[in-house]
């Protein structure tokens, strides 16, 4: 048994010698999350796009406080081709519907068979083709989670009739995005464990080695679904946080148990014993794993400044799925293996070629081939990826900002038909609502002067009145034609903001859902610096201390930018644009919701970062080992890009299932985030990495002499792998200590 092992390999050790005990306590940990883990989605909140400080925010919340909530939550829409709304046995069925609304959940609604309707009220309320008509209904919860849980009853009522009726509303479409995204992350994730394990097979050229990593996967599920549900307890925790922190988990838990499992068996092939391996593993690829996924917790964490709670949640959700993954794949992991041991390599495949595993000798292989090619002209490589990296990036500067809305869903989705039935069959459907709380003594004329010179703001304003008036508060309702996205529409919301106060008032505060749409770009915007300085800074200070190099760092957050930019490029033009709109079925938005491109790019950045320390690990320990710069970039390389391949092939996987859902926004994350894996899996680790490292030559592990002193003091890499060193390389290791030392 080694006597010199590092930190994580005296923990890889512990955990052999207590296997059975660590297995043990999975077992209890995976029955208690089946129990209690699984009841995550009773927790969660159905909202938090809004950020809760902003103009919007608090204009809807005072006029709610101080007037009563009186929007409209559901718009049901009953249709009849075999009939008009004037036939006795339609207005019967809308009439019976109606009356069974449960008094203790519904405020208020109109329909058009209301004697108190003026003639003109009721027409609006009928469509021009006078087969469809549309009940807006105003729930009587409280808050907008409230009126969102009474959303279910209220809609079995309304979908009993005869009637072909479909709901819509702001409340019916959040609950139908939050329903379909839960359904869909299910189907994906069922969908994905199958065909994972196919391919974790064919990776490893076995059965055995291919169910560890999945074991691992499967309880990366649970595990992130049971402290999801603890989070709960002390923060709002977003739907939308749990579909996207459980499917990456499981991508990000099956790649650590890739690394783990081929260091194991890289380790066995050497003939090293089961336990000597294990502490081996745990001390290698288990140290790198624990970096990797620190810095994808750094990149979750930079979601945390951010002031939308949706964010917020998927940032703390993501940090927790992470610290599990690395549980499991530093704790649980080694367990199994050690239980596994040589059994490891049982049912193999007769495959005629090799797996991702396997000693490599002296960088030899096809990695290590291309790895040379690229550095034999590295400037000519490393301008012509950057060259095409920079042209998909330009996919940028088409970017136009939106928000998620009915148009994110499938075209049968039955809120989807309801807004575009009103928008198309109805004389005001399409309308928009502004909700300006004005607060202050103002007479009433200054208010009516006050609405009517909003009236003449824009010519998108087709209605503006003052709805209702209070103590200190009165609401001023601008209806307006135009998607909530368009720029006349964030125009005339500015140009509301800006209009002169009327007679007496102290502030008037503009809100509505395209109000709250300019005020969340706004925010995401201002957070952006902040967020880029802390991952980027994080980052290069962790990398530092994991290399003992300015050098690298550096250039592995340049080169993730650049890498970023390229997939972000790419998705403008696949989503906003609508390339991919044949191929994966979906109608192009024109706009695009920020919240996910910045979710793309704090996980891809993320992601980005754990390739490379993967690979940078290898290379900076045949470095140690040789002192040769470019034989080290070709050996790690080889030994690393197999794996790393595999890994992005299996993460892809994982992600594009989640694309295939019906939904825009999963569409867009999904595929989004396997296209920033692809292109940074091949274009940057394959060509970019060697070209720049060549390039650089001993300028990699440059560390100026007062940094040095800081990192044999805090830093956390470690020497060179004595087991590594071939007896005929041995002399060469100090080579590498002194050109370290002169640098």
């Amino acid at each position: 048994m080694p006597t010199h092992a590092g930190l994580f390999g005296r923990l890889g050790l512990a955990v052999h010698r207590r296997r059975w005990w660590v297995l043990v306590a999975t077992g209890l940990f995976t029955v208690f999350a089946v129990v209690w883990g699984s009841g995550v989605f009773s927790d969660v909140s159905e909202s938090g796009f809004e950020d809760p400080d902003a103009e919007s925010t608090r204009a809807t919340e005072l006029i709610q406080e101080e007037l009563g909530h009186d929007d409209v939550d559901i718009v049901a829409v009953f249709r009849s081709d075999e009939m008009p709304v004037t036939n006795p046995t339609f207005a019967a069925a809308v009439q019976r519907v109606t009356d069974d609304l449960p008094e203790d959940l519904v405020a208020s609604y109109d329909v058009y068979l209301d004697e108190d309707l003026s003639d003109v009220e009721r027409g609006m309320l009928v469509s021009e083709d006078q087969h469809a008509t549309y009940v807006p209904v105003t729930l009587s919860g409280e808050t907008h989670a409230d009126r969102l849980h009474q959303f279910a009853e209220v809609a079995e009522v309304l979908e009993a009739g005869p009637l072909e009726t479909h709901l819509g509303g702001p409340v019916g479409v959040e609950d139908e995005l939050s329903a379909t995204a839960e359904s869909d992350i299910v189907r994906a994730e069922l969908f994905t464990l199958p065909v994972l394990l196919f391919l974790l097979v064919l990776i490893f050229g076995g059965v055995v080695a291919g169910l560890v990593p999945l074991s691992v996967g499967g309880l990366a599920i649970l595990g992130s679904l049971t402290l999801l549900r603890a989070l709960t307890y002390v923060t709002e925790v977003s739907v939308f946080a749990v579909n996207v922190a459980t499917i990456l988990g499981l991508g990000l838990a099956i790649d650590y148990g890739l690394f783990m499992v081929s260091r194991f068996r890289e380790e066995l092939d050497r003939g090293n014993p089961v336990v000597h391996a294990i502490g081996r593993t745990v001390d290698t690829a288990g140290r790198t794993v624990a970096f990797s996924g620190v810095t994808v917790g750094i990149a979750f964490a930079g979601l945390l400044f951010f002031p939308q709670p949706i964010l917020k949640s998927i940032g703390w959700g993501g940090i927790a799925v992470v610290v599990f993954d690395l549980l499991a794949a530093l704790v649980f992991l080694p367990a199994l293996l050690s239980l596994v041991g040589r059994r490891i390599d049982r049912l193999r495949l007769p495959l005629p070629t090799r797996t991702v595993t396997g000693a490599v000798h002296d960088g030899a292989g096809a990695w290590a081939g291309l790895a040379r090619t690229v550095m034999r002209g590295p400037a000519v490589s490393l301008v012509a990826v950057g060259g095409v990296l920079l042209i998909l990036g330009s996919g940028l500067s088409a970017t136009q900002l939106g928000a998620t809305d009915q148009r994110y869903l499938p075209e049968d989705a039955a809120s989807r038909i309801a807004t575009q039935t009103l928008e198309e069959d109805f004389p005001a459907g399409g309308m928009g609502r502004l909700h300006v709380a004005v607060t202050g003594d103002v007479a009433p004329d200054d208010l009516a002067e006050y609405a009517q010179r909003l009236e003449g703001l824009s010519s998108l304003v087709a209605l503006s009145q003052v709805e209702r008036t209070g103590d200190g508060v009165a609401h001023v309702l601008v209806a307006y034609e135009g998607e909530i996205d368009d720029p006349e529409t964030a125009q005339l919301v500015r140009e509301i903001r800006a209009e002169p106060l009327p007679e007496g008032a102290e502030e008037a505060l503009v809100g509505g859902v395209a109000a709250r749409q300019l005020d969340n770009v706004a925010a995401i915007v201002d957070a952006v610096p902040t967020t880029v300085g802390f991952v980027a800074g994080a980052t290069v200070l962790l990398l530092f201390l994991a290399f003992g190099s300015v050098v690298l760092p550096v250039k592995a957050v340049l080169m993730g930018a650049l890498s970023l930019g390229a997939s972000l490029g790419m998705v403008v033009l696949a989503f906003q644009e609508g390339a991919l709109g044949g191929l994966l079925g979906f109608d192009a938005v024109g706009t695009i919701d920020p919240t996910y491109l910045v979710l793309i790019t704090v996980v891809s950045f993320g992601l980005a970062m754990d390739y490379e320390l993967f690979l940078l690990s290898r290379v900076r320990e045949e470095y140690l080992r040789t002192g040769d710069n470019t034989h080290a970039v070709a050996t790690g390389l080889q030994r690393t890009a197999r794996i790393i391949t595999s890994a992005a092939l299996l993460l892809v996987v994982v992600l594009v299932a989640m694309g295939t859902s019906g939904l825009l926004f999963l569409k867009i994350i999904g595929v989004g985030l396997a296209m920033a894996v692809v292109v940074d899996a091949t274009l940057v680790r394959a060509v970019m990495v060697p070209a720049t490292m060549r390039l650089l030559g001993d300028l990699n592990w440059w560390l100026p002499r007062p940094l040095r002193w800081l990192h044999d003091r805090v830093g956390i890499s470690e020497g060179g792998a004595e087991e590594d060193v071939p007896r005929e390389a041995a002399p060469a290791a100090p080579r590498a200590v002194r050109a370290l030392e002169r640098l």
